[in-house]
């Protein structure tokens, strides 16, 4: 629907035209990174099932070790053996543009590469088990520190797609047809001015021609 506050004049028309293209070469921008979002959040998606289930199968493995360990081991033999850990971890963070979408990258590093630091105890007073169930638990840690990774790339991908799509159809239902309802009404009321200013000036003509030689259409 036109505005019925707009001007319709051409110098308007021509500013609407020019809007209009800057519109639609805007709305099919947006349609194709809202589709390249889509594919990239599939992607992500696939990713993030298969993470979960390697996860989810560590954790079960390594809580069961620590389970028979805990049968086998005194509560407080248990609790003394893993009281002073001796490897510690210190995690960083990077960022990756996708799409104009700042995800992150987390990565790790160790206080020493020597892997018999994540046992902080002697072997001596402890069962083969919860050896196992540790080093169970050292794996499966990078494999959760990217599926924390994996998990926050869906949502701000997610919310991006949410803002581009909204964006999309702000343009193609709102911006656009109003541009064209008043594109079509500044065009109707230039051509019926036009063709007013025709009648008027055939009938300035025939005056004119009246006075002159006294012609009688």
């Amino acid at each position: 629907m036109a505005s019925t506050t707009i001007t319709p004049t051409r110098m308007v028309l021509n500013q609407l035209k020019g809007r209009l293209k800057t519109a639609r070469r805007g709305h099919k921008l947006l349609k194709d990174k809202r589709d390249e979002l889509m594919r990239q959040f599939m992607d992500v998606v696939k990713q993030n099932k298969a993470l979960r289930i390697r996860v989810e199968e560590g954790l079960t493995q390594a809580f069961a070790s620590l389970q028979v360990a805990s049968s086998i081991m005194s509560p407080e033999m248990l609790e003394q053996a893993l009281l002073y850990p001796r490897q510690s971890v210190e995690l960083g963070m990077d960022f990756k543009n996708i799409m104009s979408v700042n995800v992150p990258l987390y990565h790790f590093t160790t206080k020493n590469n020597d892997p018999t630091e994540i046992y902080p105890y002697g072997f001596a007073q402890t069962s083969g088990e919860l050896d196992d169930a540790l080093d169970k638990l050292s794996r499966v840690f990078e494999d959760m520190l990217e599926l924390a990774q994996v998990e926050k790339t869906m949502q701000l991908l997610a919310e991006e797609i949410e803002k581009t799509r909204r964006r999309v159809n702000a343009l193609e239902y709102v911006m656009i047809p109003e541009l064209e309802g008043n594109i079509k009404y500044i065009s109707m009321k230039l051509e019926e001015n036009e063709n007013a200013t025709k009648v008027r000036l055939l009938k300035v003509k025939e005056m004119v021609l009246q006075d002159a030689h006294h012609y009688q259409q």
